[in-house]
């Protein structure tokens, strides 16, 4: 393989890695302060310990993902130096920010949020957990924000004299049409990913009789279960707002996602195709009619640019060339995300439904299904992911710098081999110690504070039955 070849591999491992964790970072932090806020709001000490237990594995996250995100770093100057160059003065606003300000936030706070317990007056500690989900939300935004400019280039202009591309408005980069869809949709699908492994550790739980945390976990399975079906519903919604503004933009990717390979009025959603790249047809479609014309601009009538017709026009534009992706795995990759987020969904449902009749506990069936059902959001997000990303080539900007033109130019194809192996066999190690640090703290459960006689940090509330309780336990780590 050639050394781009090898970089884009490499690049696509360890950030779809990195992205497994993401998610998860974000939507865990929103939930634990959630938790943390109704303890202190209502006094009741099971979500005092759910804010305690759930916190551990925000804590084991957080660090996988600061240690897989810096390599993100390193490879942008070492394998994509000519990228680096060329984009530089506008990625450096929003990573400088995402830095500065949302990463400083989310460590910051969360050191203070695990020292401060019984040290920080009970509002302080609260919002130390609260600025710690602020951070996660916030850096994921500025990080958005440079990926939103790398699929629709906006505010900068290009100096023909350095041959690179200088920032003009970083107000535009930061307001990207892009950004204002692809944000939303991404921080809704974190709080599914974080709902989905809360909602299967709390089934497993509930699943064995819950113990002494069965009220916990109980209550945590309900909120959780809500969290994902408000987030799935929301995705769905905003993802449609999405599909239109990537027609608009970047519509091979649109016509790729389909297998749409010539411009139609009236054009069918295909459910399942099997097609002929090198003739662009289709040999089995089965579709929705009218269905693709409605997700890309609400109208049933409406035209949709084909595979086939962007490419010739995209020859008119640029140049000699294929710009034609890989359409196999645009188009499974579409269907693979839409497909998980639905049955993370309908499952979330379910368990509701079951709840509501209270015979959630009667259903070990649904219970088991719910624990795998964790795994569903995580494989949306990487298939969401890979179609973002494999969809928009060969560009690395869109229209604006080909991925070829962005890799470095020194790296050989051996230097590359040796990390992408070396690269692939040290995260596999970092994901088998993160898998067991989650199942064993997750299957363990909360663990009562060795201190139970400390100063409370929390004023005294009431019970999980309603009646006047002892003041709330200080301790996090046990």
């Amino acid at each position: 393989m050639s050394a781009e070849t090898l970089a884009r591999w490499q690049f696509a491992i360890t950030t779809v890695y990195h992205f497994i964790i993401v998610p998860l970072t974000i939507g865990l932090s929103l939930l634990v302060a959630g938790f943390q806020t109704a303890a202190h709001r209502t006094g009741r000490k099971h979500w005092d310990d759910a804010a305690r237990f759930y916190g551990k594995l925000l804590l084991v996250s957080f660090a996988i993902g600061v240690a897989t995100g810096i390599v993100q770093e390193f490879q942008f100057g070492m394998n994509w130096s000519e990228y680096s160059r060329f984009v530089g003065d506008v990625f450096g606003a929003p990573l400088a920010m995402e830095g500065l300000v949302a990463f400083f936030l989310e460590s910051t706070f969360l050191g203070l949020w695990i020292f401060g317990r019984d040290r920080l007056p009970p509002r302080l500690h609260l919002l130390s957990i609260q600025l710690v989900a602020v951070g996660t939300v916030a850096s994921a935004y500025f990080i958005l924000a440079a990926n939103s400019w790398m699929q629709h280039p906006v505010g900068y202009r290009f100096n023909p004299e350095t041959g690179r591309a200088e920032l003009t408005s970083i107000w535009a980069l930061l307001t990207n049409s892009t950004q204002l869809v692809t944000f939303p949709h991404t921080v809704l699908a974190a709080g599914m990913t974080g709902g989905a492994v809360v909602l299967g550790i709390s089934a497993w739980h509930v699943r064995r009789g819950g113990g002494e945390h069965r009220a916990m976990h109980l209550q945590t399975l309900r909120v959780s279960a809500a969290v994902v079906l408000v987030c799935g519903a929301l995705v769905s919604a905003v993802g449609h707002v999405q599909g239109q503004v990537m027609t608009d933009q970047q519509p091979m990717k649109m016509a790729a996602a389909e297998a749409l390979w010539r411009t139609t009025d009236h054009a069918p959603f295909s459910l399942f195709a099997i097609g002929d790249v090198s003739r662009g047809e289709n040999k089995v479609d089965v579709t929705i009619p009218d269905g693709l014309s409605i997700l890309a601009d609400n109208d049933p009538a409406a035209t949709v640019e084909g595979v086939v017709d962007v490419q010739a026009d995209a020859v008119a534009r640029f140049g000699p060339g294929s710009y034609v992706p890989v359409v196999w795995l645009a188009y499974w990759c579409f269907r693979l995300m839409i497909g998980f987020g639905v049955l993370a969904a309908l499952l979330a449902l379910v368990v509701l439904v079951q709840s509501g009749r209270h015979r959630l506990e009667d259903s070990p069936r649904l219970l088991r299904l719910a624990v795998w059902g964790a795994l569903l959001p995580f494989a949306a997000n990487s298939a969401g992911w890979l179609f973002t990303e494999t969809a928009r080539q060969p560009w690395l900007v869109y229209g604006v710098l080909r991925t070829a033109d962005g890799v470095s130019v020194g790296p050989g194809s051996g230097h590359v081999l040796a990390t992408l192996v070396g690269f692939t066999l040290l995260y596999a190690g970092l994901g088998l110690v993160a898998v067991r640090l989650f199942l064993r703290i997750g299957k363990q459960g909360p663990v009562e504070p060795d201190q139970p006689d400390a100063d409370p940090w929390l004023h005294p509330g009431h019970g999980d039955d309603g009646s006047s309780g002892a003041p709330l336990e200080p301790a996090l780590v046990d």
